[in-house]
């Protein structure tokens, strides 16, 4: 059964990094599609940086700076590493993935399997 787990989140405070990972389960990463996406509160799922079939690396422009998408191929896990966490970084993690996509999408009704989620909140 195709699955993804993100792992990671948890209390972090302003100012410290965090790396999150996502490990794939009949998912082979290395020559396939990944996202990761955020949610915060009230707010719209936003994708914040991902990784395409070609293994090439995506970061949204407005996540520049504050986050570094990569992948351990033999390990069949991708990681996210926020920077400098910020209280507006406190969100669930959502790492997706995608069998057929040809390059990368940062539209998330273009992506088909979804993690469960790892939370991330954020003390000051």
């Amino acid at each position: 059964q195709l699955q993804l787990v993100e792992s990671g989140g948890g209390p972090v405070q302003t100012g410290e990094s965090l790396t999150l990972s996502c490990t794939a389960s009949e998912f082979v990463l290395d020559g396939n599609a990944m996202i990761w996406v955020r949610q915060a509160p009230g707010k719209e799922r936003e994708a914040d940086a991902g990784i395409g079939s070609d293994g090439s690396p995506h970061v949204a422009t407005f996540m520049k700076g504050g986050v570094t998408v990569s992948s351990d191929n033999a390990k069949n896990t991708a990681f996210l590493q926020i920077h400098n966490v910020k209280p507006e970084d406190a969100a669930v993690y959502y790492c997706t993935g995608d069998t057929v996509m040809n390059g990368f999408s940062w539209y998330l009704g273009a992506w088909t399997y979804w993690g469960q989620g790892t939370q991330v909140t954020v003390s000051s």
